[in-house]
């Protein structure tokens, strides 16, 4: 399919990128937009890039009333002579298709996928920011667009692309977090959709997140759903726990996000040589761990903050410290290797950054 294209340049760019300290994350939107339906018998069609603007779906839209959404995150670099990068984005859309297949909805081919984002990126690349740490974050959404209020999956679909230039994920920039434990509501059960990037996991995980923020904590640790003493997740994150030599995370069964940014940490690590286990890990051995000094460090990995130190895990009235509230030496050179790699500023051998034509 031939995708159309409708340039609309506002200028507003210019002047909304003058001070990329302030960009924060997800307020302010480019020029264009990506967008194609799909319907039942007739599959994609009308795949056009044009002006960002309002879509105008039914009332009874399926996927206002039964969640059927899912959505990807990913981001545009720039690098230091202009060259514009991609990174991993051809695992995001495997994962975007993956969590399509959950929630009974239409993949998208690869390469039209692949072919979307590269041109969305060149004609909003005056919207790519240029200082280190800031980028064009990309956010590609699929919606149940049929007007029935029955329970089964749609025969109709919204496929669009909206692209955000942000700075900083956290406001407190990289600095070590503090983080809570949830021991009474659980993000994702055994044979859910935990694993998939779907609307309503994000809608479950809201009263835990604002009730630790009340609190004066940055993010929730997710326990498991059938013991709750199994780690899980961190916010919208994964989490990594370095005890004694040993990198250690939670394994994918199921119930966690395959964060590309967790594969990305775990493969350099191992690169690095360090030994990586992915396997099940009870809060209570972290806390064990980490009063007997074993615990070293400990991070959230995900594409809109790469890694965030963890500083503090409150758990049943208790705040433990780790590695003195400090950022540690690993932390820091995992992100400094992957910022490196995203912009351009080093070569890699993974084949990860790509370069958009």
């Amino acid at each position: 399919m031939e995708i159309m294209i409708s340039l609309s340049k506002s200028g507003r760019a210019q002047t909304l990128l003058a001070d990329e300290s302030k960009l924060g994350f997800g307020k302010i939107f480019s020029d264009h937009m990506f967008s194609m339906r799909y319907n039942e018998g007739k599959g994609w069609h009308s795949p056009r890039i044009s002006a960002y603007a309002k879509f105008e779906i039914e009332p009874s839209a399926l996927c206002l009333h039964y969640a059927q959404l899912i959505f990807e995150g990913l981001k545009a670099y720039r690098g230091e002579d202009g060259t514009l990068y991609l990174f991993r984005h051809r695992e995001n859309i495997r994962r975007f298709n993956t969590s399509a297949q959950r929630l009974c909805m239409p993949t998208i081919e690869e390469g039209l996928f692949e072919e979307a984002l590269f041109k969305l990126v060149r004609c909003d690349r005056e919207w790519v920011p240029h200082s280190l740490g800031s980028s064009l974050y990309i956010r590609p959404t699929m919606a149940a667009t049929e007007p029935q209020l029955g329970v089964h999956s749609s025969n109709e679909y919204l496929f669009f692309i909206i692209t955000s230039p942000v700075g900083a994920y956290y406001a407190s920039g990289f600095a070590p977090t503090k983080i809570y434990v949830e021991e009474e509501f659980v993000r994702a059960a055994p044979g859910g959709t935990g694993f998939c990037k779907a609307a309503g996991n994000y809608a479950a995980s809201l009263l835990a997140s604002q009730k630790a923020m009340e609190k004066g904590f940055t993010q929730v640790l997710w326990l498991d759903a059938l013991e709750k003493k199994f780690v899980e997740e961190v916010g919208t994150s994964n989490i990594f726990f370095l005890i004694d030599d040993e990198l250690i995370t939670p394994p994918l069964s199921g119930t966690i996000l395959p964060g590309i940014t967790r594969d990305t940490v775990i493969q350099l690590a191992r690169f690095f040589g360090m030994k990586v286990v992915e396997r099940r890990i009870s809060i209570a051995e972290i806390i064990a761990a980490n009063r007997a000094g074993r615990l070293k460090e400990a991070f959230a990995s995900g594409t809109a903050a790469v890694v965030s130190p963890v500083g503090l895990i409150h758990y049943k009235g208790e705040d433990h410290i780790i590695n003195g509230g400090e950022l540690g030496e690993f932390t820091r050179k995992l992100y400094d290797e992957i910022v490196a790699i995203q912009y351009g500023r080093q070569e890699e051998s993974f084949g990860w950054r790509v370069q958009v034509p």
